[in-house]
């Protein structure tokens, strides 16, 4: 593979490039994307940049967007040493060809949201859902991350039904091992095929959870992001596939990041949607960090994949770690295989020095390896030993003179990286004895914790507080924090307190839920109590997340106090890992600490040392079934014990025993220590054992291997040389030399029985840098805010002002303004007004916001083209009753809003009615961030004030809305300040005729309240003045300017005057259907507005802050 450089031509087709830890891999995929920005003039809604996890995807979107504007800068500025060869190359071809490049990498950062940067299960729902019905997908399938229950569901009932034959012998615990394997491997083949004998129950019993899961997800309308990937692959499937067409319409340069971490379905996607002569499909990745095959990661399809690009190039600058370290894992590791096809190559050092200093001779040895010299060790022993002198080598390290970059050496510059988060625990354990603060990262959930287990045993007492046992338990969590002896000291009255205390809680939890609970633990000391015990801050970081997650699910399920206590049962006893990111641990501290993290959670951090205990300890024994294998070029979950421990299968096992090396090995930047112990069982299959004696059989052919070792060196794939156990101590001594006299590490002998003293850490320079806080320097008018509290405002101003001097403010002033308030208009309906002999279909409804929020939610759910639309209707009513209780006659409602469906819109949209809008022109509750003045960085703002000349300006002396300026110069309103960030909702947008609108629902009762309500009451005439009366056009102003800002974002060949179609304000209780009488060709209830495309761009402006004429 060549070299990959940053300046060289961009090549078409698929292009590999291999990256090795630390030679920037996000670096070149942001610097490639502001290349291809500037200089081959990409825009930015044709790129697609895809990785494997939203952490990552965030990240890459940070570093995107700040190279995007590092590049811009540095282009305006003169050139400087710190330059960097993308920067250097956009330079070149004169002062016009920059002033270019300038203005696209600006054009790019205005529409830097445009830019699709995603996971891949994010990119193939938006990808589905942009197809419709070429998708093949269910519209109103709802993507839900965590189907822990559903999953359980489906396992019971087929056990239960499995159960019942009489050749069944399955025991329960066998049959979830094989459903969650069947489920977690959902895209591998169940095989053998076809199933021997013995295999044939447990085969047939996992094809069966599969299918009812399936089946039972399209029922629930449910998509995993599993689904996602097999529904997009199926939709590209044809030939002629409208989704390949649309795709490459779409995005005509794809960047993929970490695909080491691919399967074959996610590959399938790329490759049959990109993967052609004329587009650009640029895969990046590191098989040497290919460690995920526990989720689904398959680093065979990676080198498949590799196999067909037809450009490769690698990245061959490390710029994390300092040359000699570099130099001396080199030494250990160059030409080594980690996996067949998959080798560790040269890279060089951009760090030329080492950052440690301080201590003689640590610069020049940043390995060390320490090793306990005795052979056959008892695993356990091995493992004590190991793990206690960990913290004794920490110990040391920070007692001691060493530096890092010139800073002495601080517990936040160490990290212990372990297989397990047990070995983890036990290591912080050591750590705490020794004085040195340490916090775990984790990827366990958080209701398998301590934690978890306090809340259960508490909830359990809520939910039979009469049974002493529970309410006993209870109190001697943490969370009560009761001790033994008080239990034991306690008489009957303490047994009342106890059962008192149980109660209080109870009673906390139905009027608050789990946050009543949280605030009672709260009050009674809790957090005062924990935090002063070892590891409290652990627990009540872990206490708390319980109860966020305890918290939402009461919310979701609606639970009460029973179904919650089954809940964190059913939790509690499934695997540690974390199925959620939400349940995932949290960090405890954010203290100068010793990072504790397992080798997996380390992938893509890194750390100035790093301690790595555990590569010599592998539990080798054969793999359990169900396993996946590759057999035959496919993926398959076998339930054939050879199969899954065929040599094959041991290799590929092997293989990631030595990329978590690899892993481990690079997260450091300037120093690394290793341990090796000699034990009777785990150590000749380890990772380490393989590199330290796999390479050479004996110091003197090490010797040999090492002085011939150069660049090219043939690729080796190692063994050991000790399969029944490990060598003799004086051997082990000699190969450890040879290995040290070619600069590999330096070697340390272990003496178990060294106890290391307590320390006193080195914290670093503990005093604060306190900047002076300016309260002239904050920006008071900056806020975020909504229509509704700006009309609010104005509202509430000019009621002080009537009110002339007050000291505070009045309680009913501080009310948020009803959106839907009911309103008593002027002057009444005359009696020749259109509709004046017709009841309102809604006159027996209630008033108020509770029923307007009803209202609204009815009609953003329902599907205003179902073939029933009147049930379709009810039912979302009765469903909406659930949150909004309002007192409601449904059949009633229901007929009422089949009216309103049936009501025509008026000239201004042909007539068009809700029912004629499909679900592919419409866009309910389009929620929105305007920025106001420049947003978070804001320019010269302006006041709502400056839109009425605009309206002056832009209106005719007849618009309906022109006298709204009078009220935006004379009233408390216009004095409102256009600071910051405008938040809100659209009710609904649509499309007709080529043309956009803006719909908003009213239930407002316009009428006397002692009158009969009848369509009079809402004439188009009249909905003019019920518009200036609740201050509406100031909504209608700021939505089309809405309307316009995302038109003009994602519509390609935008042209407000041909697309902005106009606002509609649909006030329901005046819409009667087909037959409502008009005024003027419009129908009662319907106000419609089309203002100006001139006007709406200019209010647009006015909102950025711009001035006429373009001056800010």
């Amino acid at each position: 593979m060549q070299p990959f450089s940053i300046t060289a031509p961009i090549p078409e087709g698929t292009t590999l490039i291999e990256a090795s830890a630390g030679t920037g891999k996000t670096w070149t995929l942001a610097a490639l994307v502001t290349r291809l920005v500037a200089e081959e003039e990409l825009p930015l809604d044709e790129l697609l940049v895809v990785t494997f996890s939203r952490a990552a995807s965030q990240e890459l979107r940070e570093r995107v967007r700040g190279q995007l504007e590092d590049t811009l800068h540095r282009l305006g500025a003169p050139a400087g040493d710190d330059d960097d060869e993308l920067v250097t190359a956009l330079r070149g071809g004169g002062a016009e060809a920059v002033d270019q490049r300038r203005a696209r990498l600006a054009r790019a950062l205005a529409t830097f949201d445009s830019a699709t940067i995603a996971t891949i299960h994010q990119f193939c729902h938006y990808v589905l859902k942009s197809l419709g019905v070429a998708g093949d997908s269910d519209p109103y399938a709802t993507l839900v991350e965590d189907t822990e229950t559903l999953r359980q569901e489906v396992v019971d009932d087929v056990f239960l039904r499995f159960s019942k034959e009489a050749n069944f012998t399955l025991d329960y615990e066998e049959t979830q091992k094989y459903a969650k394997a069947t489920l977690d491997n959902s895209t591998a083949e169940i095989g053998p095929v076809p199933p021997p004998a013995h295999l044939e129950t447990a085969i047939a019993f996992s094809r069966a959870v599969r299918e009812e899961y399936a089946r039972r997800k399209r029922r629930g309308g449910i998509l995993e992001y599993d689904d996602l990937l097999s529904q997009l692959r199926s939709a590209l499937n044809d030939e002629n596939s409208p989704a390949r067409d649309r795709m490459r319409e779409r995005w005509s340069v794809v960047l993929v990041d970490e695909f080491q971490d691919t399967d074959p379905v996610q590959w399938e996607v790329f490759s049959r949607a990109f993967g052609e002569k004329g587009r650009s499909l640029i895969l990046v990745g590191d098989p040497k960090q290919a460690i995920y095959a526990f989720r689904g990661g398959d680093v065979q399809t990676y080198l498949s994949a590799a196999k067909t690009a037809v450009n490769s190039f690698t990245l061959p600058t490390n710029y994390r770690s300092d040359a000699p370290l570099v130099e001396s894992l080199q030494t250990l590791m160059a030409g080594v295989q980690l996996s067949p096809g998959i080798v560790t190559h040269r890279v060089d050092a951009a760090q030329h020095t080492s950052r440690l200093g301080g201590q003689p001779g640590q610069a020049d040895a940043p390995v060390e390896l320490r090793w306990v010299p005795e052979s056959g060790l008892a695993v356990g022993l091995a493992r004590s030993i190991v793990l206690r002198d960990v913290a004794a080598r920490a110990a040391q390290l920070l007692a001691g003179e060493t530096t890092f970059d010139g800073e002495p050496l601080a517990p936040h510059h160490l990290a212990v990286l372990c297989r397990t988060n047990n070995q983890l625990v036990e290591v912080r354990e050591y750590l705490r004895e020794l004085g040195i603060p340490a916090v775990m990262m984790s990827s366990e959930s958080v209701l398998r914790s301590s934690a978890g287990r306090w809340w259960l045993e508490l909830l359990m007492a809520l939910e039979q507080p009469h049974r002493p046992e529970r309410v006993r338990a209870a109190c001697l969590t943490p969370l009560v924090g009761w001790s033994a002896e008080r239990l034991d000291a306690i008489d009957d009255s303490g047994v009342d307190e106890a059962a008192e205390l149980v109660a209080m809680l109870l009673a906390r939890f139905h009027s608050g839920g789990v946050p009543g609970i949280v605030d009672a633990l709260r009050a009674r000391g809790m957090l005062a109590r924990l935090l002063r015990r070892t590891g409290g801050e652990r627990d009540v970081t872990d206490i708390e997340h319980c109860a966020q997650l305890l918290a939402a699910r009461q919310m979701s399920a609606q639970a009460g106090i029973s179904s919650l206590v089954a809940w964190l049962q059913e939790q509690s006893a499934q695997d540690a890992k974390a199925t959620a990111d939400a349940r995932i641990m949290r960090l405890d501290s954010d203290a100068l600490a010793v990072t504790l993290s397992t080798i997996h959670s380390s992938k893509g951090l890194q750390y100035p040392i790093v301690l790595a205990p555990t590569l010599w300890d592998r539990h080798d024994q054969p793999t359990k079934t169900p396993g996946v294998v590759h057999r035959n070029n496919r993926r398959e979950l076998s339930f054939d014990p050879a199969t899954v421990n065929a040599p094959e299968a041991t290799e590929e096992n092997t293989g990631e025993e030595m990329r978590l090396a690899y892993v481990a090995m690079t997260r450091a930047q300037s120093g690394l220590v290793l341990w090796w112990a000699g034990t009777k069982q785990n150590t000749s299959k380890s990772a380490l054992h393989r590199l330290l004696f796999g390479q050479a059989n004996g110091p003197e052919a090490l010797d040999a291997l090492l002085q011939e070792r150069a660049d090219g060196a043939s690729e080796k794939w190692l063994t050991t040389t000790e399969q029944n156990g490990t060598p003799k101590v004086d051997r082990v001594r000699e190969v450890f030399a040879a290995w040290a006299k070619h600069g590999a590490f330096t070697v340390h002998e272990i003496d178990p029985n060294t106890v290391p003293p307590h320390i006193t850490v080195r914290r670093g320079d503990a005093r604060l840098a306190v900047n002076t806080f300016d309260d002239a320097d904050v920006d008071r008018a900056w806020r975020r805010t909504s229509y509704s509290a700006l009309s609010a405002a104005g509202e509430a101003a000019d009621e002080l002002a009537a009110l002339g001097d007050v000291t505070s403010e009045p309680e009913h002033l501080a009310v948020r303004l009803d959106e839907d308030a009911d309103v008593e208009l002027a002057t009444p309906p005359s009696p020749d007004m259109p509709g004046s002999e017709i009841s309102s279909p809604m006159a027996n409804q209630p008033m108020g916001a509770t029923f307007g929020s009803l209202v609204h939610g009815v009609l953003e759910e329902a599907d205003f083209q179902a073939a029933d639309l009147r049930d379709e209707l009810r039912a979302h009513i009765l469903e909406q009753q659930m949150r909004w209780p309002a007192d409601v006659e449904v059949e009633s409602l229901a007929d009422a809003l089949v009216a309103v469906m049936h009501t025509p819109f008026g000239p201004l949209a042909d007539d068009v009615t809700l029912r004629d809008i499909v679900s592919t022109d419409r866009l309910p509750e389009m929620d929105f961030e305007l920025p106001l003045s420049g947003g978070e960085e804001p320019h010269p703002s302006s006041t709502l004030r400056a839109f009425a000349p605009l309206l002056r300006e832009h209106l005719d002396e007849g618009d309906p809305l022109r006298t709204y300026a009078d009220q935006l110069d004379t009233s408390a309103l216009g004095d409102e300040l256009l600071r910051g960030y405008l938040t809100g909702s659209i009710d609904l947008t649509f499309r007709h005729g080529g043309r956009y609108f803006v719909v908003d629902y009213k239930t407002n009762r316009l009428g006397d309240v002692d009158a009969a309500l009848t369509l009079a009451d809402y004439a188009p005439s009249r909905l003019v003045e019920a518009m200036n009366h609740s201050s509406y056009p100031l909504q209608a102003i700021l939505y089309s300017v809405v309307l316009h800002r995302y038109l003009r974002w994602r519509l390609p060949g935008y042209n407000p005057d041909e697309h902005l179609g106009g606002v509609m304000y649909l006030y329901v209780r005046g819409m009667a259907g087909p037959d409502t009488p008009r005024e003027n060709g419009t129908p009662c209830g319907v106000f419609t507005w089309r203002p100006p495309a001139t006007l709406v761009v200019a209010l647009s402006d006015a909102v950025d802050g711009v001035r006429a004429g373009g001056v800010r």
